[in-house]
This record gives structure tokens, C-alpha cells and sequence, in this order.
């Protein structure tokens, strides 16, 4: 591919790509009263910012803040729905095709045929491969303070520039970034923000593999892990790192940070893993637990909500079944004090 974006914004900025943004956008939200309000008028309001874009007269509306408290609490921006439509836009027609092939084959969020489960899977392999090899090894483990909150939109924009030739979109990339008050720190909730954090780790992607050579690799977002051979090689590696995400990234190591012998598994991705099998991180257990207990409270009270428990129970399941949880499955089927109901409601 081309080392450089050049000559595309104005060939990508049509009517009907924006149309198949909101598309997109809507995708489960028909509902919504933003969304209905703009189906209402679609063309004048597609055709509106459309022309708003092609004039350099769009500007990003204002923020709705709130906060969410699984698993820690966080600070989540939401911004209107025009705006969810420029970013799809942005997202589909920019960042995919052109940022998402620069990413090293290990590198795991929000890219397709990828996510969660197949860095799971990547990593247990890892591990097998190097308990075969070493019998015993170390795991450094990696994860970065307040990842969103401190990313430095200046730094950002600078790594943008490096790919970025054509100057309407390079003018438009620095307009979604500097979205805020603020230079440091990018909005949780938005489309846009979770691939931008992702090209940001990519410098470090590229620096662990093609300068320091790091064969056992892979990242998830802002958690990262590296398979050594030796407690001192780990040490080492958690020393260059951080030197290199402070100076060149202006990040910090949170003390979850650590290096540590091969017989305690890994934590990741929601998984305890381990060379021979996959367990379930005790926070989803626990989380599956208070769920179950207001399900029965709900029962008791006869206002519960089948259908709502069979969406929240099949996503759990979907999410287990790639660790060993037969056994688990069924001990917190049996909690559910109307599992006979909920069993001939699941069978018809």
C-alpha cells in the first residue's frame, strides 16, 4: 500500500456514503428519538452536512457526559448524532482501508476477524510454545495509566501527519482530534477514539517488533504482553518500554505493570490463561453472581424480564465457552431460582 493518504477526501465525501454512515450509525438504535428525528428528513439532513464538510463549516456538537461503573468507573462522551455519522464516515472510508493494514498481525482491537477471543487464542499458543521450548519462562505484562485519559492529541496528530498527504483530510483529522479543550486525553464513547488510541500503540507495535525483535508479542488495546525467556530479560524489556512510552508518548505504566513467572497465567482479555487450559476472570464471575441475584429479586417480585435474562445469559455464555466453564455453567444455572421457567421459555 502507499506510504502516504493522498488525493481521496473530496472522492469519498459523497451523498451516498454518508447515507450508508447513518446506516451504520443506526444499526440498532432505530428507536432512538436523535436517530428517528433524522430519518425524518434524511435527505436535507444528509445534504445539510454534506455540504457543511464540503465547506468547512461542520463543527462538532456538544458533549453529553456520564458515567459508567463496569468494571471501574468511567467518564463515557457521547456526542450527537450527526456526529456519530461523521465519525462512521470518517472511520469506513479513512481509518480502515488505509490505518488498520500498517497494524503488526498482533495487534487485536477493533479490527475484524480479530478481537478478544483470537488474542486469547494467540496467547495460549505463545505460552505453549515457549513452555516447550524453555519449560519455564517469564510474562511481562504491560498495561497503561488511564490509557484515554492521557493520550496527548498533539503527539497523535503528529503520527497522523506522517500518513496523511492530503490536506483537506489532514485539515479534517486535526478537527476531529482537537475536538476539546484540552490536548490531552480523547473521549471515551466515541467511534473514532477507540481507532485512534489503536494507531497510537501502533508506534509501539512497530518498536517492540522491528527494533527490539520481540518474537512472543501481542497487544489488546492497551494491554500488552511479552513471553521472555529469563526474569532478567523481562526486567530489561520493562525498563526499555517504559522509557520509550514516556519519552516518545508521553504515557505512564500503571502498577498493574509487572513481570512474573509462567506457572501464574495470565490475565487477559477477561480470561485466566494458562499453557493447558482457560479459566474465567473472578470480576465476570462475580459480575454473573449480583446479575443472577436481581433476576431472582425480579422473580420474587413478578416483574422478570425473560427475554432480557436470555439475551444477558447467552452473551455470558458466549463469552465463557472459550474457557473451561462446563462445570461453572452449570452451578450458576442452578442459582436462578426459576430456571425451570426459564428452561421451557429457552426450549420453545
Amino acid at each position: 500500500m502507499p506510504k502516504t493518504i493522498k488525493h481521496v477526501f473530496d472522492e469519498k465525501l459523497t451523498f451516498v456514503k454518508l447515507v450508508e454512515a447513518h446506516q451504520r450509525a443506526s444499526e440498532c438504535k432505530r428507536n432512538h428519538r436523535d436517530v428517528i428525528r433524522f430519518e425524518m428528513d434524511l435527505e436535507s439532513n444528509v445534504a445539510n452536512l454534506l455540504h457543511k464538510i464540503k465547506t468547512n463549516t461542520y463543527h462538532m456538537g456538544k458533549y453529553h457526559s456520564f458515567y459508567v461503573y463496569e468494571p471501574k468507573q468511567r467518564l463515557i462522551k457521547s456526542l450527537p448524532y450527526v456526529d456519530r455519522v461523521v465519525h462512521q464516515w470518517y472511520v469506513e472510508e479513512f481509518i480502515k482501508p488505509y490505518m488498520l493494514p500498517r497494524f503488526i498481525s498482533k495487534s487485536f482491537a477493533c479490527i475484524e476477524d480479530r478481537g478478544a477471543h483470537k488474542a486469547v487464542e494467540y496467547l495460549q499458543k505463545y505460552m505453549r510454545i515457549m513452555k516447550r521450548n524453555y519449560g519455564s519462562y517469564y510474562i511481562l505484562k504491560c498495561d497503561i495509566k488511564k490509557y484515554f485519559y492521557t493520550i496527548d492529541r498533539n503527539v497523535l496528530f503528529d503520527i497522523m501527519k506522517r500518513y496523511i498527504r492530503d490536506p483537506k483530510l489532514l485539515d479534517f483529522t486535526k478537527l476531529l482530534i482537537f475536538d476539546g479543550e484540552d490536548d490531552i486525553g480523547i473521549p471515551i464513547g466515541n467511534y473514532t477514539s477507540q481507532y485512534f488510541a489503536n494507531i497510537y500503540l501502533n508506534e509501539l507495535d512497530h518498536y517492540v517488533k522491528e527494533t527490539l525483535r520481540v518474537k512472543y508479542y501481542l497487544r489488546y488495546m492497551d494491554d500488552f504482553i511479552l513471553l521472555c525467556k529469563t526474569k532478567e530479560e523481562a526486567k530489561a524489556y520493562k525498563d526499555i518500554l517504559e522509557k520509550f512510552i514516556v519519552e516518545r508518548l508521553h504515557l505512564e505504566f500503571n502498577k498493574k505493570t509487572r513481570y512474573y513467572p509462567n506457572s501464574m497465567g495470565v490475565d487477559f482479555c477477561g480470561y485466566k490463561v494458562f499453557e493447558t487450559h482457560r479459566l474465567i476472570r473472578k470480576r465476570s464471575k462475580d459480575k454473573m453472581r449480583r446479575r443472577i441475584r436481581r433476576w431472582n429479586k425480579d422473580y420474587r417480585a413478578g416483574v422478570l424480564d425473560l427475554k432480557s435474562v436470555e439475551e444477558s445469559w447467552n452473551a455470558w455464555l458466549g463469552h465463557i465457552k472459550h474457557a473451561n466453564t462446563y462445570t461453572l455453567q452449570n452451578r450458576y444455572f442452578d442459582l436462578m431460582e426459576f430456571k425451570e421457567i426459564f428452561s421451557e421459555y429457552l426450549s420453545k
